[in-house]
Order: C-alpha cells, then sequence, then structure tokens
C-alpha cells in the first residue's frame, strides 16, 4: 500500500472533522477514520468530498497510508476510549511513531500515557484543543506537551493550522514535558467557566437590579467588547441576548439548568491538591452545581425571603453600568491571575519548564477565551519571566486600583438586592486577603493546637520551629506531629 498521507486523525465528531478539513485546506494529505466505517464514508461523500483527505476503514489500513515516522491524532472522547485506541494501534506501529491525543483528557492520564509510550520507545503527544467547531475549521488554540522529541515531527503542521495574532504569531507553541499540555488546557477551561460565571452574574444583576431590557443589555455587552472587556465570550454575549426567532428571545426561553463536563472541577480539584487559592473558579463551578438543583430552588423559593426592601436606585444607571464593568474587568483579572497562580505551582510540582508569556499569546487568538488584555499577560511575563503573581505586575496593580471602587460598590449592590454574585465577591475577597500582610489564621492555628495539639509558630522565632500551649492546664505538653497534607 502507498504510503501518502501526512497525518491520520481518528474520531470524526465535529472537532474531528473540522481539524481535518482545517489540515486539508493547509496542504496537507490526512487519513480520516472513525470506529464506524459508516461516519466515514459520509465525511467523505459530505464534507471532505472534492478533497485530498483519505478515508481508511481499518487502523491497519489507516497505518500502511501513512508517511514514517507516522503521526496519528485522536479526537475521541476522554478516559478509556483513548487507551482503548491507543492499545489497538501500538501493535501496528513501529519506534518513533508518534500518537498525539487531542482531546480533553485529564493531564494525569497524559503523564501515564507519555511515559508509557516513551519506555516503548514511541512518542506522544498530548494537546488540548481550543476554539469549539469554528476554531477546528479556521484555526484553534493549539497547547501541545508531551515528548519533547515529538514537536519537531508536527510543529508546522500545528503551528500552519492554528489561529494567528494580529502580528501573526501563531496560537501554538510546545508547553513541556509529558502532560503539561493538557494541564494547561484544563487551566484554560477553568478560567473560561469563571469568565462565563462572572458575564452570568452581570447579566443577573443589570436584568433583576437595573430592569434592564434584553436589547439594552446587548447595547451594554457590545460597549463593553470595545473596551478593555473586549473578549469572545463578552462578543457572543451580545449577540445571544439580541437573537430572536419569531419575535422571542431565545435566552428567556431556556432553561437556568447549566451542563458541564468535567474540566472545570479537575481544575478545582488540583488547586485543592497543589494548595492553590483558586476561589473564584471553584465558585463558577459550584454555580453549576447550583444551577442544576433546578427543583429545589424553586421550591425554596416560596419559603425563604431576600431583603425586606432594596433601597432605591440612583436615576444614574449609566454610573451604575460603568462600576459593573469595573467589578467585571477586576474580578476577570483575578480569574487569570490564579489561573496563573495555579499553572506555577504544578510546573514546581510535576518539574516542568512553562513559558508563561507563551500561554498567553497561545490563548490570544482561536481559543473561547482569548480576550484583548492576554496581550498585557504577555507583556508583564516578557518583562519578568520569573513573576510571582500578575497583579504585582505594573499594568495589573493600576487596572485593580482604577476599577476597584466599582467592584465594591457593584457587590454591595448586589447584597443588598439579594442577587447572588458568588464569583465577583470570592474574588474580591482573594485580593484583599492576597494584599494583606497578617491575616487571622494566628487565631486559626491557636485553635488547631488547643483541641489538636498540632503546634504552632510564633512571630518572634525563626520560620520552622513548633510550639505547643497547654491552654487548659489539663493537656500536658506531648504534641501532634505538624505536616501539610
Amino acid at each position: 500500500m502507498e504510503t501518502q498521507a501526512d497525518i491520520a486523525l481518528i474520531g470524526l465528531a465535529v472537532m474531528g472533522q473540522n481539524l481535518i478539513l482545517n489540515m486539508n485546506d493547509h496542504g496537507y494529505t490526512v487519513v480520516a477514520y472513525n470506529r464506524t466505517a459508516a461516519k466515514t464514508q459520509e465525511f467523505l461523500q459530505g464534507p471532505a468530498k472534492d478533497t485530498n483527505i483519505i478515508g481508511a476503514e481499518s487502523l491497519e489500513e489507516l497505518v500502511g497510508l501513512l508517511a514514517k515516522p507516522r503521526k496519528i491524532m485522536m479526537m475521541v472522547r476522554a478516559g478509556d476510549a483513548v487507551d482503548a485506541t491507543i492499545e489497538q494501534l501500538l501493535p501496528l506501529l513501529d519506534e518513533g511513531d508518534l500518537i498525539i491525543d487531542g482531546g480533553n483528557s485529564n493531564f494525569e492520564d497524559s503523564q501515564r500515557r507519555a511515559l508509557a509510550l516513551r519506555e516503548k520507545n514511541m512518542l506522544y503527544i498530548g494537546s488540548g484543543v481550543s476554539g469549539g467547531e469554528e476554531g477546528a475549521r479556521n484555526g484553534p488554540s493549539i497547547m501541545p506537551g508531551g515528548n519533547p522529541a515529538a514537536w519537531p515531527l508536527v510543529k508546522e503542521l500545528f503551528q500552519s493550522i492554528s489561529a494567528k495574532t494580529d502580528s501573526g504569531d501563531p496560537c501554538c507553541e510546545w508547553v513541556g514535558d509529558n502532560g503539561s499540555g493538557h494541564f494547561v488546557k484544563m487551566v484554560h477551561n477553568g478560567i473560561e467557566y469563571g469568565d462565563m460565571q462572572l458575564i452570568c452574574e452581570a447579566y443577573h444583576f443589570m436584568k433583576s437590579v437595573l430592569g434592564f431590557s434584553n436589547s439594552q443589555m446587548q447595547a451594554v455587552f457590545e460597549k463593553w467588547n470595545q473596551q478593555e472587556l473586549g473578549s469572545y465570550l463578552i462578543e457572543i454575549s451580545a449577540e445571544i441576548l439580541g437573537f430572536q426567532e419569531n419575535g422571542v428571545y431565545v435566552l428567556d426561553a431556556i432553561v437556568d439548568r447549566a451542563g458541564q463536563k468535567g474540566t472545570g472541577k479537575w481544575t478545582g480539584i488540583n488547586a485543592l491538591e497543589l494548595g492553590v487559592p483558586l476561589t473564584l473558579i471553584g465558585e463558577a463551578v459550584f454555580s453549576r452545581c447550583l444551577s442544576a438543583i433546578k427543583e429545589e430552588r424553586m421550591g425554596a423559593e416560596k419559603v425563604l425571603s431576600g431583603p425586606a426592601a432594596a433601597p432605591a436606585l440612583d436615576d444614574d444607571t449609566d454610573a451604575i453600568v460603568k462600576q459593573l464593568g469595573d467589578a467585571l474587568l477586576a474580578a476577570k483579572i483575578i480569574s487569570y491571575t490564579q489561573g496563573y497562580m495555579l499553572m506555577r505551582a504544578a510546573a514546581e510540582e510535576y518539574d516542568w519548564t512553562l513559558d508563561y508569556g507563551a500561554i498567553a499569546q497561545m490563548w490570544r487568538g482561536g481559543c473561547i477565551i482569548r480576550s484583548v488584555f492576554l496581550d498585557d499577560i504577555k507583556n508583564a511575563y516578557d518583562k519578568q519571566p520569573d513573576l510571582t503573581n500578575l497583579l504585582l505586575d505594573e499594568y495589573f496593580t493600576k487596572a485593580i486600583d482604577s476599577t476597584q471602587n466599582g467592584w465594591r460598590k457593584t457587590i454591595a449592590m448586589a447584597v443588598e438586592h439579594g442577587i447572588p454574585v458568588p464569583a465577583l465577591s470570592s474574588a474580591l475577597a482573594f485580593y484583599d486577603g492576597y494584599r494583606t500582610g497578617r491575616l487571622p489564621a494566628n487565631m486559626l492555628q491557636a485553635q488547631r493546637d488547643y483541641f489538636g495539639a498540632h503546634t504552632y509558630e510564633r512571630l518572634d522565632k525563626p520560620a520552622g520551629e513548633r510550639f505547643h500551649t497547654n491552654w487548659t492546664g489539663e493537656g500536658g505538653d506531648v504534641s501532634s506531629s505538624s505536616y501539610d497534607a
């Protein structure tokens, strides 16, 4: 069988089909394969008709059509399906061949797969791909990590099909070893959860506190999209607010019960494991969980009351909207700040070398969280690669200084009106905690020592030296060992 194709792609759902068409547009010969042969034929006779795309009816045929070293990309459901596909491919491949997982896999699975294939002298890439259907077709953000030896085999291909910044730079660069690519994609999705929840809270505030119509809210979002808040999610939110079918706003007919596929939850779980205060993204995940208990909330609405009487609004709604925009921008900065804190902690934990400026560039185009101030994040890390926290960069310090008054007023007004703003308010609590040199954790440490003899450190003694107090006079001098779980 003649070897002619540059790459094969397994999995012909929406993302897989559109990535193949994207690759074909850029001059690459692609083998398309789906476990259900009928789906392959449907693709070849439909969207792929009159292209150079080749169909394969079996994995054996797929492998035989590829030039060596073979490059095979999977766009299949995360979990067991990925492992099963790899196991089916292994007997058909040679040393030096490359397997790429472009799905939403858990980074820990990618860590395991990269090491297992390395032992077999095969190459592995676990790559985040963001941008949805449109991005896959016209240029996604691609975040590859795995075995560094694999990168030269696909660098040109990946960077050619990826989105480009306004200056023409590809939104794709090598992330790092083993599972780092999927980790960065996981953090991307966590930030996406946060951004979406913040927008929902701004929408709820305008609708319930200000009494705005859909067209009024659409105008606000359109204005925001021309300013510092400019982003893909703000842009599509404006379009959603204005979309009608048969004279009815579709948004108003949608049930307020949100779904999720797990990446936001993974982000929160990993933050807990690494001890990173990822509060905003955590609240965004929990907000989806709260939305899921729709029937229970409807029952509670009949029993539980809010503020007896909300204060009258100032007639200057423009000023209130300006404050809301400031709150949204400030909290959005916190969302990215916490995401970068998590990546920094993971890099230390898993011995990865991450280029934080390059990650911002990868997110600048094609992906769901693309936004104007990602350029400012890239600039911050280009100026200071060892920046410990995004808030300490001059641009973001000034941005928070200029927006925090509106941020605080917005949250206070929401509280007075009984409108939940968990992401906005948790972001502010994080900011106030981070800027406070002395927190009340001394009381917490005293409590732990009181009931469990867990010991504590003292301000007037060297760090790491532990002390125990016999608080009751009956506890004795024996203390518990001290460690952080």
